[in-house]
């Protein structure tokens, strides 16, 4: 009997034991969570999850929804660890989700404060040290400030920076104090630092773009980067001597995220134009570390290589997404590479560890500006492979078919300059991929095997300036009109009545809509592409408001003044806008695809599939084969053969077969689903979530995040 039941006992404790250990490394298993920002630090938007595959996908149902009663645009890619899903909410309020049931645990709003930035996701942060008793946080960015939230109660951490929180301006100096500086999208981790995106003004009074490294657990500044050098710096040379001051000269930021290469200690940052965008006779020269891909040593900020991807850019050619961390297979050798997408819909791929370009680039001849005061540079970078995913040029030929108005866009198009680097001026340029691409934030997925998939508009705009009034010639108008003409017009037109199709709305009668306190707060923090006027005073918001509100006294017109070259922003340039080259019922004026989804063998350079992403019904009901539409967020692809992606304007959600290109289900959403989605695994399930705000390219507001699962 003895002899029977120790054995079964033994039996049993080691069942139990191999149980716990399954369970324990099932928890612990990263390949069952989405643990950081586009699936991990690679930023590949990759899972190895098998669950959900190619011959059962189209069983998938609603598995729970979560409604957040926040209702607007929302971008975030939520993170999933040990069971618990982090996400934001339209106007940037964290909660923490049971991930297995949508049920929420806690949610943080920071009490008397509201911003309107929309934000991409939030950072998870715990010690490896056995012996350490810091609590897990989640950092993420609210207003002007870096947060730290502990995991489990969703209340600040009080030992970390003050009362939780840190400025985002502490590495940028004096002159940032009273300018615009937010973030977008989740910050990278290494070891113990967190390096911060940053968004600022894209126009002549942006804060600098300096890259920031801080201390995870305390908050102190660890690190700066200038990307604008300082004298003595490498690169300074490239700018006029004085622009390192920042009067006149901002940005060079990072807003779309970075990568990390945690084995090296290499941080990789895709950087942005300098402001202001369009004019650069201020700024004359190649301008580094704009519009560059930056190699540094993540635990001291050294420059160890870079490649600039647009020189002196003048056209808003920032690089909008965070690079790929991939492993390629080369001429019979195994290469550790990086690849970074840009608006104009190009991959540009180097060897990750020194910045060797693993395809030709050339430096191709484009033409000079016409404007007296800008010095466009003579050369542009064009990699030989892979080639573009998305039409650089049309011909008049490639106009749409469907315009009914099409005489009148053919007269356009003739006007237009036309070109990739067709510098701007005073007559329109048509410039094609469009100011949000091509590609867009939400980025590129790659697999193990080296293929690239990404989705691109396919909208062309029409761009152009204009000279800047000078200060006495505004002098006719209202402070408010002042004020509304120097800051306002180029987005919101001189009728106050915007550009809905490029997501500009009416300010007509805009007290009909929103009340004098939400406006006010809108022009401090700024709301998705408008950003915030940190340095009006308090007597020019006033004014602003009269003027917007039409209430607005005769007797205010001498007493407040609006800005002028004195303030250090001027430019002898303004932009008239970012105006959609469209037909007369709002659709792209040329022919599609208007969105695509493509497939690319980075290892050869050569396109695997392209597919149209997207339709419109009402052009389908007429017989039209689906055009594609404007997209933003990016894929997720899975070792399950999938690729999951929402980002169209119809609203849906799709799963394609990532070989073949294959449509294999799809699904209609609350509201569209301007995000990237994630996919996690809980007790044994696997899940797909994607946060449904809708709102952007004027579809219907939104307010939760749908997870799918097999039933």
């Amino acid at each position: 009997m003895k002899r029977t039941i120790l054995p079964l006992l033994f039996l049993s404790a080691v069942i139990l034991m191999a149980a716990q250990l399954t369970y324990t490394d099932r928890k612990s298993d990263s390949s069952t969570e989405w643990s950081e920002y586009l699936g991990g630090p690679d930023r590949n938007h990759y899972s190895t999850l098998t669950q959900i595959n190619t011959g059962n996908v189209s069983q998938l149902t609603v598995a729970w929804e979560y409604h957040s009663r926040d209702s607007g645009q929302i971008q975030c890619n939520p993170i999933i660890v040990d069971g618990t899903l982090y996400g934001v909410t339209a106007s940037n309020q964290i909660f923490a989700l049971d991930a297995a049931t949508g049920q929420q645990k806690w949610r943080y709003v920071e009490p008397g404060t509201k911003t309107f930035n929309t934000n991409r996701g939030v950072t998870y942060w715990k010690s490896t040290r056995a012996d350490d008793n810091e609590p897990a946080r989640i950092l993420y960015a609210y207003g002007s400030w870096l947060y730290a939230i502990n995991a489990q109660t969703g209340q600040p951490i009080s030992s970390f920076g003050e009362n939780g929180r840190v400025s985002l301006k502490a590495g940028l100096g004096e002159s940032a104090k009273d300018k615009f500086v937010i973030s977008n999208t989740p910050g990278t981790l290494f070891e113990d630092l967190l390096f911060m995106p940053l968004r600022v003004s894209e126009g002549a009074d942006g804060a600098p773009g300096s890259i920031q490294a801080f201390n995870v657990r305390t908050g102190k500044l660890a690190w700066v980067f200038h990307t604008i050098p300082h004298p003595g710096e490498y690169g300074y040379e490239t700018w006029p001597k004085e622009v390192y001051k920042n009067t006149e000269v901002g940005a060079a930021n990072n807003w779309a995220g970075m990568a990390i290469d945690r084995k090296r200690g290499i941080l990789y940052v895709p950087t942005g134009s300098a402001g202001f965008d369009f004019y650069g006779g201020n700024r004359k020269g190649q301008n580094l570390f704009a519009n560059c891909l930056l190699a540094l040593d993540a635990r001291i900020g050294k420059r160890i290589w870079h490649y600039q991807l647009v020189h002196h850019d003048i056209w808003d050619r920032d690089l909008p997404a965070p690079p790929n961390l991939i492993t390629l297979q080369m001429n019979g050798k195994v290469i550790d590479a990086v690849a970074q997408v840009t608006k104009s819909a190009h991959v540009f791929i180097f060897d990750r560890v020194t910045g060797r370009p693993l395809f030709p680039i050339r430096e191709v001849p484009v033409p000079k500006s016409p404007l007296p005061d800008e010095a466009a540079w003579p050369t542009q970078p064009v990699p030989t492979l892979p080639a573009p995913f998305a039409r650089q040029t049309i011909a008049e030929t490639e106009l749409s078919p469907y315009a009914t108005n099409r005489d009148s866009l053919t007269a356009q198009y003739r006007r237009a300059g036309k070109g990739q680097f067709q510098p701007l001026s005073k007559t329109p340029t048509l410039l094609l991929p469009g100011a949000d691409g091509g590609p867009e934030w939400g980025g590129a997925a790659v697999d193990p095997e080296g293929i690239m998939y990404v989705n691109a508009n396919e909208m062309a705009w029409m761009f152009s300036l204009s000279a800047t009034p000078k200060a006495d010639a505004l002098a006719h108008l209202s402070p408010g009109n002042r004020l509304y003409t120097s800051y306002c017009v180029a987005c919101h037109g001189t009728d106050r009545k915007g550009n809905p199709s490029s997501g500009y709305p009416s300010l007509v009668n805009i007290g009909q809509r929103r009340d004098r306190e939400y406006v006010a707060k809108l022009i401090t923090s700024g709301k998705g592409m408008m950003p915030g006027f940190a340095g009006i005073t308090a007597e020019q918001k006033q004014a602003l408001l009269a003027f917007l509100f039409n209430d607005e006294k005769v007797e205010t017109v001498a007493t407040t003044p609006g800005p002028t070259a004195k303030q250090g922003t001027y430019v002898p340039y303004r932009f008239n806008g970012y105006t959609k080259f469209l037909d007369s019922k709002g659709f792209p004026a040329i022919q599609p695809p208007w969105g695509t989804l493509t497939a690319i063998n980075l290892n050869t350079g050569r396109q695997v599939w392209q597919k149209t992403l997207g339709e419109f019904t009402e052009l389908t009901r007429q017989g039209i084969l689906p055009t594609g539409t404007e997209n933003y967020g990016g894929p997720v692809i899975t070792k399950g053969g999938l690729l999951f992606i929402a980002a169209t304007k119809d609203g849906m959600f799709r799963a394609y077969d990532k070989k073949t290109g294959q449509l294999l289900w799809q699904t209609q959403l609350p509201a569209a689903g301007f995000a990237t989605p994630s996919t996690y695994d809980v007790n044994g399930k696997q899940y797909v979530v994607v946060a449904c705000g809708g709102t952007k390219l004027g579809t219907s507001k939104g307010d939760s995040y749908v997870a799918f699962a097999l039933p």
